[in-house]
């Protein structure tokens, strides 16, 4: 990889809530971020755009269907060859049951406390909280 050039890697990413505004969280089974928890998501796999990708991801990750919403906001974190260029969209829940799969080995709903509890344990991916706040996306 060249310095002047760096493999950027798009990835989505779903900020999805339940009736009570708690935002849901998946426990990563795989690097990068094992045992970490984050929002579900992954990569866009050619030909995919970012809706398809993500529709996708949740389901895999979390047994839920959604709709994508809007996005909310991109950013960057380091890949073993590149970037993850994240983009993450607000998602609602159209159906399924919550059960983790694919990549994750845990799914929950989240509120401010666990989220507070969380982060201060470690326990959540390098920036999320601090990307969530700016964002003004913390769960309630």
């Amino acid at each position: 990889m060249r310095g002047d050039h760096i493999r950027r890697i798009r990835c989505v990413g779903g900020l999805v809530r339940d009736e009570r505004d708690r935002l849901l969280l998946i426990r990563r089974g795989r690097e990068p971020g094992a045992g970490l928890w984050s929002i579900p998501g992954g990569k866009v796999e050619p030909g995919e755009s970012d809706p398809e990708a993500l529709t996708r991801e949740v389901a895999e990750e979390t047994g839920l269907a959604v709709v994508v919403g809007d996005l909310v906001g991109t950013v960057e974190r380091p890949a073993p060859d590149g970037l993850f260029e994240i983009h993450d969209y607000r998602c609602t829940v159209t159906g399924g049951d919550l059960s983790p799969g694919d990549d994750a080995d845990a799914a929950t709903w989240v509120d401010l406390a666990m989220f507070t509890t969380l982060d201060g344990r470690n326990a959540l991916v390098a920036g999320l909280s601090e990307t969530l706040a700016g964002w003004g996306e913390l769960p309630r």
